[in-house]
């Protein structure tokens, strides 16, 4: 049997792909996980060989976790799902290593066709989200920006309304240096103003909203 574990925050969505993945005479759920550090403390032992990640888990930012794992457990092969649809998204976690991408509506002959195509070496990718992929725009983010983590402090503070004098005291550096940064994550994100930025880093799962 083919080992298999998922991770999940919603314990009925668990439950379901257990029962798809189970029904299949080849596939064996393993392990389940609640969170990203539930991830972590039982991967070792459990050893699947493929997992289900959702990449909108609580406790970590989908894109550092799916890098993390496969830095980590190279032979992994990893399935992403998510209700992100926004091409940024997509290709960071693609371009980060995951080996499959699903919606998370998928219906079950997607997730067992996912599974078998990665175990195969091959990349499968639900026809959704390869539809987002096959647009053809000049416009919008093409990847999730890579924040700094003094970047990541700068717009938490400016999710909780501190000016940029109330963030240069907090962070004991000039008033200046803050504008710089609010300069560049305007960049960064394609935004013109640092509140939109602020709302794109929370939609991508790098600040948490306050």
């Amino acid at each position: 049997m083919i080992k298999i574990a998922i991770t999940d925050d919603h314990p009925l969505l668990l439950e379901g792909l257990k029962n798809i993945i189970n029904a299949h005479e080849d596939y064996e759920v393993v392990g389940m996980y609640a969170n990203a550090a539930d991830l972590f403390n039982h991967i070792e032992s459990d050893h699947p060989l493929v997992l289900l990640l959702d990449i909108n888990l609580p406790d970590a930012n989908g894109i550092d976790l799916v890098k993390g794992l496969k830095e980590n457990y190279k032979d992994l092969k990893i399935v992403a799902f998510s209700v992100h649809n926004e091409l940024a998204v997509i290709n960071s976690i693609l371009n980060e290593g995951a080996d499959a991408y699903l919606q998370k509506n998928a219906h079950g002959y997607e997730i067992i066709a996912a599974i078998t195509q990665v175990l195969l070496g091959n990349r499968y990718i639900c026809e959704k989200t390869q539809a987002i992929l096959n647009k053809k725009t000049d416009t919008g983010l093409k990847q999730v920006p890579k924040l700094t983590r003094r970047e990541k402090e700068i717009l938490s503070y400016v999710a909780k309304g501190l000016t940029t004098n109330q963030i240069a005291d907090a962070l004991f550096i000039s008033s200046h240096t803050v504008e710089s940064h609010r300069k560049n994550l305007m960049e960064k994100f394609q935004t013109k103003s640092v509140t939109a930025a602020v709302k794109s880093a929370i939609e991508y799962g790098l600040i948490r909203e306050s």
